[in-house]
């Protein structure tokens, strides 16, 4: 699986292509399927750009990504950044009138598996979010289904991350989910290679990254993407 994560939390003074608004996140998803995505994760905005869990941002991402991408599915955050009190991000999930196909859960955020079960409940898929080995043994006390666990790498120096995947890696059972392991930042290309190497999905994107294995500029996701499919990801 390989996956396009199209904005997260990136501004435009960031990344001059970093996709916005419900309009632009649907261009961009049609762009990065035919690089070669096969789902895409997009952070919603509000009118004032900022991420939003708020029922109304949510339907309008996904439902113009849907229109113009049929078939692909769509997946959003939930992560606490966005609404940091966990009875609101439960009340936000549970008041959505567009559903995604999946969302995110962190597992180490505080009412992480309240807002998976509300999900689940839902018929929204759960990705269970792992950052450290911690949050494997938070994640592994749940008792929701998860469609998918991502083993995030968030330390930039690529051995250090390489390491955490490791770490991750060895502390989940082989009878679970499917995995999908990626970085952020400079260890992005060094993770997703490893994805390549054990066989996982994997995902690309400004969310993750800006630049290009070669270390150039990338013009946009799907230059990302497209990166990612030479590599030998998907």
């Amino acid at each position: 699986m390989l996956k396009a994560c199209l904005n997260g939390g990136v501004r435009r003074d960031e990344h001059p292509a970093v996709p916005v608004d419900p309009a632009e996140l649907a261009a961009d998803a049609a762009r990065c399927r035919l690089a070669g995505a096969v789902a895409v994760h997009v952070h919603p905005r509000d009118r004032d750009g900022r991420e939003s869990l708020a029922a109304p941002d949510i339907a309008a991402a996904v439902t113009a990504i849907r229109r113009a991408c049929p078939g692909l599915p769509v997946g959003v955050s939930t992560g606490a950044w966005i609404q940091p009190d966990p009875a609101a991000r439960l009340a936000a999930v549970r008041g959505w009138t567009v559903l995604p196909d999946f969302a995110s859960v962190n597992a180490h955020e505080p009412g992480a598996e309240l807002v998976a079960g509300a999900l689940h409940e839902r018929g929204v898929g759960v990705e269970a979010g792992l950052w450290t080995v911690e949050a494997v043994a938070a994640y592994q006390r749940w008792r929701v289904p998860c469609v998918r666990v991502l083993v995030e790498c968030m330390r930039p120096e690529p051995a250090e991350a390489l390491a955490d995947a490791a770490a991750m890696l060895a502390a989940l059972p082989a009878d679970g989910p499917p995995i999908l392991l990626h970085g952020e930042g400079p260890a992005s290309w060094a993770v997703l290679v490893e994805a390549v190497r054990r066989g996982l999905g994997t995902r690309i994107g400004l969310e993750d990254i800006r630049t290009l294995p070669d270390g150039s500029p990338a013009p946009g996701n799907p230059e990302l993407v497209a990166a990612a499919v030479t590599l030998g990801a998907g």
